[in-house]
């Protein structure tokens, strides 16, 4: 019996390196990674920003990638411009208003614009409000990055750029989203000569 927790624990552990080392053997992460942070870049160099949204998990994980461009990252840096949709007030306002399908879209519709970059996060790549921001992003002109799982699910193809992060659960396909995230953030500073 005490040793159950141990087991777990490994299991976690090694389905964790399972789901990383599935990432890692792509050769073509790097090089994605480098033309995403190359465009969010772009967009900061001709004043635009970067708005993020997700549920759940993922609107943390959207949340913890905009507080690593406004406040730091590893070194002190020029803040970057960067909004993540958790606003208590909105998204309940509008959830009540709307729907919960519209609180991310009017989010995206009230403070995007072209030029501008949304990140959005989904682990079934099918979550309508994050689907329907996706599409209110299109009409601005904004580019479009999705973070996914599973199949990519019904978001698969409809963004500029897009990862289908390997992992069997919810947890594995985040941890491996908060990578790619943290890179990217690497990567940016790089590009703006920051780093």
């Amino acid at each position: 019996m005490s040793d159950m927790p141990e087991n777990s624990a490994r299991q976690a552990l090694a389905a964790a390196s399972d789901a990383l080392a599935t990432f890692l053997d792509d050769p073509d992460q790097p090089v994605r990674i480098a033309r995403v942070a190359a465009a969010i870049a772009s967009a900061i160099r001709s004043g635009g920003k970067i708005l993020a949204c997700g549920n759940g998990g993922s609107a943390a994980d959207a949340m913890h990638f905009c507080e690593e461009l406004t406040g730091r990252f590893r070194d002190n840096r020029r803040p970057l411009p960067a909004i993540a949709c958790v606003d208590s007030g909105h998204i309940t306002c509008t959830a009540n208003d709307f729907g919960y399908e519209h609180v991310f879209s009017r989010w995206v519709e009230a403070l995007g614009r072209k030029g501008d970059v949304l990140v959005a996060l989904s682990t079934s790549g099918n979550s309508r409000n994050i689907i329907r921001a996706v599409e209110a992003a299109a009409g601005v002109g904004m580019t479009r990055i999705a973070l996914l799982g599973g199949t990519g699910g019904v978001l698969s193809g409809l963004c500029d750029y897009q990862w289908i992060a390997p992992g069997r659960t919810s947890d594995r396909v985040q941890e491996i989203h908060m990578l790619i995230l943290h890179t990217l953030v690497e990567c940016i500073e790089v590009e703006l000569g920051l780093a």
